[in-house]
C-alpha cells in the first residue's frame, strides 16, 4: 500500500475520534491568551505520540515537534484554539457549556485537525524527510498569540528556523470541504480607532446651552465613511466599522462625552499609514470645527496576511493531488479579515488556506463565522487533517530536495 492511500485511510478513520475532540473543545470554549482547559485537551491528545512538547511561559500555548529523518528541514502547522466572548445559540446538544463564551468561529475544528494531523504524521514518520513543528496558539482573536508564541520561540523549536508554514481557516458561508487560497495578499491588516468626543453636558430641552458630544460622535461615523470613499483608492481598499458606540444615561439629559470604537481593515501597508493620520486628523478637524475636545488614537494590530507566491502554488497543487481539481478554487480577491498567522509567513515563506464547512444547502441562509447561531461541518475534520499531514510530507520533501547545480535559491 502506497503512504498516500495509507494516509488517506487512517485519515477517514479518525473521524469519529476527531469529532468528538471537537465537541469536547466546543463545550468548554476559552477566550484569550489563557487556556487551561483547551491546554490540558490538547495534551492529553497528544499523549502516546512519541511528541516533543512545551507549553508557553506567557500563554497556554502548546508546541510539539515530530521528529522524521535526521539532518532534513523543518516545516510548522498551526491551529489556534481561542474562542470568542459571545453566548451560543445554535441549540446544538454539544452547545458551550460557558456563559459568554463560544466557539464561533471554528477554532475548536481547527485544533481538532491539528490533533489529527499529528496523528497520522506520528504513524508514518519514518516517511517524514525532517521534523515537523505543531503549533496550538491560544489568543487568535485579538490577543496577538502569535505573536507571543514568536517571541517564544516557536519558529525554532526544532533546533532549526522553520523552512516553512502552513495554516488552515474554516469558513462557515463556503461550500464544505472547498478549499481556496490565493498568491499574494489574502487577508486585511486591522486596527482599532478609539474616539472620545468630550463636550459639556446639559439638559435636553436647551441644547444650545450645552456642547452635545452624542451629535459630533454620530457625524464622525458618517463621515470616516466619507474618508474612505473620498481619499482612498477604491482599488486599494480601507474597510471601517465602528462596532461600539457609547453614550449618555437617559433621552433627557446631554451627556459629557461620547465614545466610539472602529476597527479599520487595509490591504498595504502604505494605506495604512496613510489612514492612520487621516482618520485621526478628521476626527479632531470636526470636533474643533463643532467646538468639542475630540482624542483620536489609531492603534494598529495585525498586519496583512500575504502568502508566497510559489507556496500559494504549492498549496494549490496538494490540494488538487490529494482531493481532485474541484476541490480547489483560487480566490479572486483578498478578503478583509485578518490574522495574526501574518505574524508567521512575514518571518518565514508559507501560505494560509481556507476551508468551506458550510452546513446550509445552496441558496439557504447561512449564519457566518462569528454570529451566535454559526454551525459548521464536521466532515471537513479527517479532509483538514489529511491536508496538514500531506503539505508537512510534500514540503520537507521539496525543501530537502537538493538544488540542482547552477541553479540559484
Amino acid at each position: 500500500m502506497s503512504l498516500d492511500v495509507a494516509i488517506r485511510e487512517d485519515a477517514q478513520a479518525l473521524a469519529p475520534e476527531l469529532v468528538e475532540l471537537r465537541r469536547t473543545l466546543h463545550r468548554h470554549p476559552e477566550v484569550g491568551l489563557q487556556l487551561p482547559v483547551t491546554q490540558e485537551t490538547v495534551l492529553r491528545a497528544l499523549d502516546g505520540l512519541g511528541l516533543e512538547i512545551s507549553v508557553g511561559s506567557s500563554t497556554t500555548s502548546v508546541t510539539a515537534v515530530l521528529r522524521g529523518r535526521p539532518g532534513g528541514p523543518s516545516v510548522l502547522l498551526r491551529a489556534d484554539m481561542d474562542g470568542l466572548p459571545m453566548t451560543e445559540g445554535t441549540g446544538l446538544e454539544y452547545a458551550s457549556t460557558v456563559d459568554g463564551a463560544m466557539h464561533a468561529c471554528g477554532h475548536d475544528l481547527h485544533t481538532a485537525m491539528l490533533v489529527g494531523a499529528a496523528r497520522l504524521l506520528a504513524a508514518h514518520r519514518d516517511s517524514l524527510e525532517g521534523d515537523v513543528v505543531l503549533m496550538f496558539q491560544p489568543g487568535e482573536e485579538g490577543w496577538d498569540g502569535a505573536g507571543h508564541m514568536l517571541r517564544e520561540g516557536v519558529l525554532d523549536a526544532s533546533g532549526q528556523r522553520v523552512a516553512s508554514a502552513y495554516g488552515m481557516h474554516v469558513l462557515a458561508s463556503v461550500p464544505s470541504r472547498l478549499f481556496r487560497t490565493r498568491p499574494g495578499t489574502l487577508m486585511a491588516a486591522n486596527a482599532q480607532l478609539e474616539v472620545t468626543v468630550r463636550g459639556a453636558g446639559g439638559h435636553g430641552s436647551a441644547p444650545h446651552n450645552a456642547k452635545d458630544p452624542i451629535a459630533v460622535a454620530a457625524q464622525l461615523v458618517g463621515d470616516l465613511q466619507t474618508l474612505v470613499t473620498r481619499r482612498f483608492n477604491v482599488f486599494d481598499p480601507v474597510v471601517i466599522t465602528v462596532g461600539s458606540f457609547h453614550a449618555g444615561t437617559s433621552r433627557v439629559i446631554i451627556p459629557d462625552s461620547a465614545t466610539f470604537d472602529a476597527t479599520i481593515r487595509t490591504f498595504t501597508a502604505e494605506t495604512q499609514d496613510r489612514v492612520a493620520v487621516e482618520a485621526v486628523q478628521l476626527c479632531r478637524s470636526i470636533g474643533a470645527a463643532y467646538g468639542v475636545e475630540v482624542d483620536a488614537v489609531f492603534r494598529p494590530e495585525y498586519p496583512a496576511t500575504v502568502n508566497h507566491p510559489d507556496h500559494a502554488d504549492f498549496v494549490a497543487s496538494v490540494v488538487r493531488s490529494t482531493f481532485g481539481d474541484d476541490r480547489y478554487e483560487l480566490m479572486r480577491a483578498p478578503q478583509a479579515g485578518a490574522e495574526d498567522f501574518s505574524r508567521v509567513i512575514a518571518e518565514v515563506p508559507g501560505c494560509y488556506l481556507m476551508l468551506g464547512a458550510r452546513v446550509a444547502p445552496p441558496g439557504a441562509p447561512v449564519a457566518d463565522n462569528h454570529s451566535p447561531r454559526v454551525e459548521f461541518d464536521e466532515a471537513v475534520l479527517p479532509d483538514g487533517a489529511l491536508l496538514h499531514a500531506q503539505l508537512a510530507f510534500q514540503a520537507l520533501r521539496r525543501d530537502a530536495a537538493p538544488v540542482p547545480a547552477g541553479a540559484s535559491i
